[in-house]
């Protein structure tokens, strides 16, 4: 997942369904 990114980080993704369940996309930093 994406709990590599430092806490505080702020970043914006879209969310798309997956096999799994919704996952993120298109993340980017803000």
């Amino acid at each position: 997942g994406y709990r590599s990114l430092a806490e505080g980080t702020k970043v914006s993704y879209d969310e798309e369904e997956g096999p799994k369940g919704p996952k993120a996309v298109n993340v980017q930093k803000l």
